[in-house]
């Protein structure tokens, strides 16, 4: 675990800031926390002065050193989740930048209004692509969570990842020299934060592109980021701007979904071995909406009382649809509808997202196509811990793993016929 652990540096500082913030919301520690601080800075000169007669005993006490750093995260932790408590209070004020942002976003939807479609396709194509969200009606938002695509409605690490993967095309035509591989990380950068801002922001959007920065950055510097070790990254830096992004719902949604497919969706894969590239792609789809919805779902039983049970159907239509339906509508919203093909390009769009809708719409009327199941706070931490003991067993096979996971089950149960009677 240790050499797990030591292979991903950023998992532990994003261990400590977690604790801090934490802590900070349920027992406000602002004036407490000094006391961290001055216990670090008095450890730290005194070592200073007791070196110069002993150097080796700043290797020999380097746990000591781990315990300092914890403690010095803890304390910036808590004074900067307890400053986000405070700017809570004053009045919203959106930047320069925002605003732009906000006046190009609406400047791209009002195109929408030159499709022949309905106000409702609208409506799901200015959320699809900008996460433009005004007109987008209850009923519509019900009929994409009920099918287990809610999801594509939301710019999320899926859109951001279509719109990298569409730039990276774009951009292949660029010669394989050292300046031309900086020329395409720079714009790809650029044109993926850009549409980032464009689309609010949201936690997931910046997950996505904070991830892609740092995976990028190690390619271009002839690196290998390590999955998780960027996954541990793109959290810290968003906690560490808005500690209170930890009680998020897209933020919460988006790791856990991000961190399973990492973990689970490579093991699907092996379990068929294909050789197609259309049943391989088709598969990737399975997989990762697989891994994505065993990591999301406990969740969703919390924030929203239910979960879909026809969401493998509907993503594998929905989401090859998505693929071609978001940058061909990008592409459309952003160049003049006077350039020679932009015709097709509109008749493409009306196709397809009124397929999306018939999809969405029939999958959505089926009678048991959503599953109602309430958790609580206590079930959704046993749920989690039980599902983190079942595959740690699956991984290491070491039997008290799933004694736990099942004595954790138990009281469960227990609790739920206690509830149950009282």
């Amino acid at each position: 675990m240790l050499e797990e652990i030591q292979k991903r540096p950023f998992v532990r500082p994003l261990f400590w800031w977690i604790t801090g913030i934490l802590l900070q919301v349920c027992f406000p520690l602002e004036q407490l926390s000094w006391f961290l601080l001055l216990l670090v800075v008095g450890v730290v000169i005194f070592s200073l002065l007791f070196a110069k007669k002993q150097p080796d005993v700043l290797y020999s006490c380097r746990w000591v050193w781990g315990v300092l750093i914890a403690c010095f995260f803890l304390f910036f932790a808590i004074q900067s989740t307890s400053l986000a408590e405070k700017r809570m209070a004053l009045p919203a004020s959106s930047g320069w930048l925002f605003e732009k942002a906000k006046e190009t976003q609406a400047a791209m939807v009002a195109k929408l209004d030159k499709l022949q479609v309905s106000d409702e396709d609208k409506a799901i194509l200015a959320t699809l692509t900008v996460n433009y969200r005004q007109t987008l009606s209850r009923e519509t938002r019900n009929r994409f969570s009920a099918s287990g695509v809610a999801h594509i409605i939301s710019v999320s690490g899926f859109h951001v990842g279509i719109v990298s993967g569409f730039l990276s095309l774009l951009f292949s035509v660029f010669p394989g020299r050292p300046f031309f591989r900086w020329l395409r990380f720079l714009l790809t950068m650029l044109l993926v934060w850009a549409y980032a801002f464009i689309s609010g922001l949201s936690a997931p959007a910046t997950r996505a592109a904070l991830m892609l920065t740092i995976w990028l950055a190690g390619q271009v510097l002839n690196r290998r980021p390590e999955r998780y070790n960027t996954l541990s990254a793109a959290a810290f830096c968003m906690l560490a701007y808005n500690p209170l992004s930890l009680f998020d719902i897209g933020f919460q949604l988006s790791f856990s979904a991000v961190f399973f497919i990492l973990y689970l969706q490579p093991r699907f894969s092996r379990l068929i071995k294909l050789r197609n590239p259309i049943f391989i792609t088709l598969w990737d789809i399975v997989t990762i909406t697989t891994a994505a919805q065993i990591g999301t779902v406990f969740l969703g039983c919390f924030y929203f009382g239910g979960c879909s049970t026809v969401f493998l159907f509907t993503n594998l239509f929905v989401s090859l649809m998505a693929i071609v339906l978001i940058p061909t509508t990008l592409y459309w919203m952003i160049l003049p509808t006077e350039i020679p093909g932009m015709g097709i390009l509109q008749w493409v769009i009306e196709v397809l997202i009124k397929s999306m809708m018939e999809v969405v719409n029939r999958f959505s009327q089926i009678p048991w196509a959503t599953l109602a199941v309430r958790f609580d706070l206590i079930t959704l931490l046993c749920a989690y811990g039980i599902l983190g003991l079942f595959l740690c067993y699956l991984r290491s096979k070491r039997t008290w793993l799933l004694f736990s996971a099942l004595i954790m089950f138990l009281f469960l149960l227990c609790r739920q016929i206690v509830l149950y009677y009282l």
